[in-house]
């Protein structure tokens, strides 16, 4: 497992552009890749008013924070020919399984336009040297008895939010196969695909764990949802730290490999959401009830092989149910104590490192 000194030896000075970077997921890359000496530039709408990147005071991280839509092609385009990024990391997306039944039509357009704006744009910077295109473990095909899905089973997706990444899947493969076979992205190009990432500064609605910080904080009951479901549940910073590894990989030399990765958690963090919420109960104390129906068409099990990035990156999840959950509770508790937080997430990314 790469070490966080020799990360540091590639990523000092590096011109980084992140997109979607006032995100949950984007606000914790940027913090490990400030501590990693690299230089930001952050593409995305603005941040909601109760969000991690304004708690982590995200504009102070970035070199140069753009506040603008993917789907707008001739501002998207004239700023990435401003930065001249060497890496690109994308995560702008709409992210929810039911805002995209509300708006489905706009996560159409972003997940699935929004990422083709970006393939077309970087045909012809020749600064890329590495992009990192952000999916779902959704996108796949559910058929019944699948044990794990590999990187190489089918797409697929029957809610919308589903079908918009496995949409984007099919069109970044069109990208690689006819574009960027003999150029400069030749080999350069990937998606990744992630579990159900959970951790402090999530303000998400209709995703569980924010829904239990605010049953403890607020002394609500929990409505939970499917409670059956299985998820493959892993700390934000997990997969964060393979998206590294691979765009660093991926930069300095040609990884002979399907340009697809699954970065999901060891079998035994596939859990019910039940057995999840018996395990924040030896934590802190949380009432729920089920809701009898669910008005909305969830995937019931989803189990990722994370087989390929482990032997082809060397990349290794780390952290158990325990502590995942542990580290989510104390992010919430040391909060509610005015520490300041992104301190608070620094320590738990030092602590990951501490871990391997």
């Amino acid at each position: 497992m790469v070490q966080l000194n020799k990360l540091k030896n590639f990523w000092k000075g590096k011109k980084v552009l992140i997109t979607g970077h006032t995100g949950f997921k984007g606000s914790w890359l940027i913090i490990i890749l400030n501590l990693l000496g690299a230089k930001i530039y952050g593409y995305s709408l603005k941040p909601k008013k109760i969000s991690l990147f304004n708690q982590i005071n995200g504009l102070d991280l970035v070199e140069k924070n753009f506040y603008y839509d993917i789907n707008n092609f001739k501002k998207f385009k004239s700023k990435i020919n401003q930065v001249k990024p060497s890496i690109i990391f994308h995560l702008a997306a709409q992210p929810l399984v039911i805002e995209s039944y509300k708006n489905t039509l706009e996560t159409f357009k972003t997940n699935i336009i929004g990422t083709g704006n970006l393939l077309e744009i970087i045909k012809k910077t020749k600064s890329v040297k590495s992009a990192i295109l952000v999916t779902t473990d959704k996108v796949y095909k559910i058929k019944k008895n699948k044990n794990f899905f590999t990187e190489l089973d089918e797409l697929g997706g029957d809610d919308p939010y589903s079908a918009s990444k496995a949409s984007s899947e099919i069109i970044i493969n069109s990208y690689i196969k006819s574009f960027y076979k003999n150029n400069h992205l030749k080999n350069k190009v990937a998606t990744v695909r992630s579990g159900n990432v959970i951790g402090g500064g999530d303000y998400s609605k209709h995703r569980l764990v924010p829904d239990i910080i605010n049953s403890i904080n607020k002394k609500n009951r929990l409505i939970v949802r499917n409670p059956n479901s299985i998820r493959p549940w892993q700390h934000v910073i997990e997969p964060l730290i393979g998206y590294i590894i691979l765009a660093q990989k991926q930069s300095i030399k040609n990884i002979n490999s399907y340009p697809c990765w699954n970065f999901g958690p060891n079998s035994k963090n596939f859990l019910k959401v039940s057995h999840f919420l018996k395990v924040v109960n030896k934590y802190e104390k949380v009432n729920f009830k089920v809701l009898k129906k669910n008005p909305y068409l969830e995937t019931r099990t989803l189990k990722l092989s994370n087989k390929k990035s482990k032997k082809k990156l060397g990349w290794e999840p780390v952290w158990d149910i325990n502590n995942i959950i542990e580290k989510v509770l104390e992010w919430n508790k040391l909060k509610k104590q005015k520490f300041n937080i992104r301190k608070i997430c620094e320590i738990q990314v030092r602590k990951y490192f501490e871990s391997i």
